[in-house]
């Protein structure tokens, strides 16, 4: 792409551990190979409010081990309107900008997908998201550092299960996508992990009950992935007093303690090669693609296909959470 010259960042929808590592890696890359830098601040509602600021080597310095977003996100209902898009197209040119970062989740590519299409505007994708939950990649930034805060929090939780002989559920993000549930049941050493990928096939609790406390142990945790329709956590508890009123259960909600964080090591070289990988992807002149990770190397995912997401969870992990928790 000879004609870019100029290239915009934003990070947008909910934060991930290791945003700010991309960040990083997508400013010092575009800088060395000679292209000037903008920051959008608050997502996509930075372009339609021209929050947007000069980034130079510097105004990223110090950011790779925080948590959180340097250009913060925010909602933006305005960019969800032809209106608004155009507002934010016009802003994004008077900024000079020609070529779009975006890192984030299925919204996020969601929203650059139908921009780029309308505008023709060259974005490429970084899937920063703790679910997982995007196609053509075999990790997301931030899901490693997600997952290991889960463990830290049931790892206490387990001291007290076991003192007071209770049946603990922990709710976990993910809702349409069971992978921190089930990697962490699996790495906690929990009895079971309830997935949405589960949801129309089996009455989860009810084989767990069945045939998981048939067993003698006193104490349990179940790792919940929560589910807005269901009630997740908490509507299991309640089903448990009813129709299994000998176990006292209680329910750990982790929510957004989930996001933040200091990012693992994992994460920031993640983030680190994507980053790089984007500004690497937009000298070939490629455009409206993802970067992905798939066996360990870097791909290109068409936008329209990452957003796909439909991966199937491994059954056998799902199987080696119930052979390992007899």
């Amino acid at each position: 792409m000879a004609t870019c010259k100029c290239i915009g960042i934003l990070t947008s929808g909910g934060d991930a551990p290791g945003m700010n590592a991309a960040i990083r890696a997508v400013t010092r890359s575009a800088i060395f190979h000679g292209y000037r830098v903008k920051g959008i601040m608050r997502g996509y509602k930075g372009l339609v409010t021209n929050e947007i600021v000069d980034f130079d080597s510097h105004s990223v310095s110090n950011i790779i081990q925080l948590g959180g977003t340097i250009l913060k996100t925010a909602r933006c209902k305005e960019f969800t309107t032809p209106e608004g898009r155009k507002l934010a197209y016009e802003n994004m040119r008077a900024a000079g900008i020609d070529a779009l970062v975006v890192i984030g989740g299925d919204g996020t590519l969601t929203g650059a997908k139908i921009f780029a299409e309308e505008y023709d505007v060259p974005i490429i994708g970084l899937p920063g998201t703790i679910d997982r939950d995007l196609g053509g990649t075999d990790h997301t930034i931030g899901y490693d550092t997600a997952l290991n805060t889960i463990l830290d929090a049931i790892d206490k939780l387990r001291d007290t299960a076991s003192s007071h002989e209770r049946l603990f559920f922990v709710e976990v993000m993910g809702h349409t996508a069971g992978y921190l549930a089930l990697y962490s049941a699996l790495a906690s050493g929990s009895e079971a992990a309830i997935i949405p990928e589960m949801e129309t096939e089996v009455d989860q609790l009810g084989e767990l009950i069945n045939h998981g406390f048939r067993k003698s142990k006193n104490s349990a945790i179940v790792i919940v992935a929560e589910n807005p329709e269901t009630g997740g956590a908490t509507a299991l508890a309640e089903r448990v007093k009813k129709e299994f009123p000998e176990y006292d259960a209680r329910v750990t909600i982790l929510g957004h303690i989930q996001r933040g964080g200091s990012p693992t090591a994992r994460d920031r070289i993640l983030a680190s090669r994507m980053g790089n990988a984007a500004i690497e992807a937009i000298m070939e002149g490629q455009r409206n693609v993802m970067i992905g990770v798939l066996n360990g190397q870097i791909t290109y995912v068409p936008i329209s296909k990452a957003l796909q997401h439909r991966k199937q969870i491994d059954r056998d992990h799902l199987e080696l959470v119930k052979i390992l928790s007899i």
